[in-house]
């Protein structure tokens, strides 16, 4: 931190430079308990304060608050992002956490004998044979001695729901809208069981086709790409933020979609999703079980396969957002693809089928901060260009020229008052 230059990195006027100097060190010290090096410096003629602060393994509180820097913004965290943080900054992962009164009683032996018998041929999982439920366990990292982790009571609980609310998948099916529910299910339970159960109750009462989940290689054409739907559940039940909302599953009458409570990880952006990324699982301990038993890598093609599987079928691209605090997965029938691509949809079908197009070529053209820009307003047309900058991470000076950007392109326009309107997309 530098005190006596502005923004532009000129020098001011600092006239109480030396008693910054004795009144900065004590500050810090008693609002933070941290220490700092404070050093006067002077450039032309002039002084200022350079404030070097290094890391800290444990997390430092502000009168017993904690805060966290995203993008141009500085919010307090609290609740589970509280948690979460404090986890992280120990060194450990939601998922590894002991469940406390958790025992071998409240684990069910079935879904154990199940992700062995996935994990045949796979060559993925150590060998376990004459091994006992807890010694098997206690291999896959989800116990430790005789205690369960969150990650064994998620994979293989009796009742998960019992420690852990919302271990549950909520499947609607929907007419034209979400305002039109014909029927749902709720299906509770460890996700060696989640897993196999939606598929069966998609497939029974969901489906105007059933799927193929197993076999995976059909000639006749699905209404959906089993490849795709397949990883859009597992990524939901391996990456969800447990604890917090249940998985819904909407499926209408043109289209099907996935959501799951949870963020992507830091560094990691929607765009990335459609070309090699790393994977960064928020449950590694869950995450290597399901390697283990071959329901997924550890590559970051998940989301790779959802496209290329919708490619591959002639189906419009999959929409994938950030909504509502996790990540939203769409795919469109294949019947649909035709009213898309001839344009006699309806004009919300043809502009969400559109907005990939557009964003795809304001970053080949224009670069990835326009990219994100167009993609924040997309997602909430309401969007304010400060909550945009805090969306992406950029300061809001930098927004307002990627605005000033897309208007002079006639992509966008501003509907309205600064608060309270909306932006319009124009192509």
């Amino acid at each position: 931190m530098i005190i006596g230059k502005d923004d532009k990195g000129q020098n001011v006027e600092l006239s109480n430079a030396k008693k910054l100097l004795e009144d900065i060190p004590s500050k810090i010290k008693s609002h933070l308990g941290i220490i700092s090096s404070i050093n006067l410096k002077e450039e032309d003629g002039q002084s200022y304060i350079e404030i070097t602060t290094h890391p800290y393994t444990n997390p430092i509180s502000y009168k017993g608050k904690f805060y966290i820097r995203s993008g141009s913004t500085t919010h307090e965290l609290n609740g589970a992002e509280l948690t979460d943080f404090l986890l992280a900054k120990s060194g450990k992962t939601w998922d590894e956490v002991i469940v406390d009164n958790a025992t071998m009683a409240d684990i069910d032996p079935a879904a154990i004998k199940k992700l062995i018998a996935d994990s045949d041929g796979k060559g993925r999982l150590p060998e376990t044979d004459d091994l006992s439920d807890l010694e098997i366990m206690q291999k896959l990292r989800v116990a430790h001695d005789d205690q369960i982790k969150r990650s064994g009571i998620i994979l293989f609980g009796q009742d998960p729901n019992r420690f852990i609310p919302n271990c549950k998948v909520m499947i609607g099916r929907f007419g034209e809208d979400s305002e039109d529910l014909k029927f749902q299910e709720v299906i509770e339970g460890n996700l060696i069981y989640t897993l196999d159960e939606v598929q069966t109750q998609l497939n029974h009462k969901f489906l105007t086709r059933p799927v193929d989940f197993v076999g995976m290689m059909r000639k006749e054409r699905d209404e959906y790409p089993v490849a795709a739907l397949r990883e859009m559940l597992l990524n939901a039940l391996v990456h969800k933020k447990y604890g917090g909302a249940s998985i819904q599953l909407r499926v209408f009458d043109d289209r099907l979609s996935i959501w799951n409570e949870g963020t992507l990880p830091a560094g990691l952006a929607i765009e990335n999703l459609k070309i090699e990324h790393n994977s960064k699982p928020s449950n590694p301990l869950i995450a290597d079980a399901c390697f283990k038993a071959g329901y997924i890598d550890t590559w970051g093609r998940g989301t790779m396969k959802i496209y290329k599987s919708c490619r591959e079928a002639g189906l419009p691209e999959p929409l994938i957002i950030e909504k509502d605090g996790g990540i939203e997965v769409t795919l469109y029938k294949a019947k649909n693809a035709e009213k898309l691509r001839n344009g006699s949809g309806t004009a919300s079908e043809r502009l969400q089928n559109d907005f990939g197009t557009i964003a795809e070529r304001l970053r080949n053209e224009y670069g990835i901060n326009i990219y994100n820009t167009f993609n924040a307003i997309v997602e909430n047309p309401s969007y304010t260009t400060d909550e945009i900058a805090e969306k992406i991470g950029k300061s809001v000076r930098s927004v307002k020229r990627y605005i000033t950007k897309l208007k002079k392109i006639n992509i966008i326009e501003r509907s309205g008052p600064t608060i309270g309107g909306h932006w319009k997309i124009l192509e």
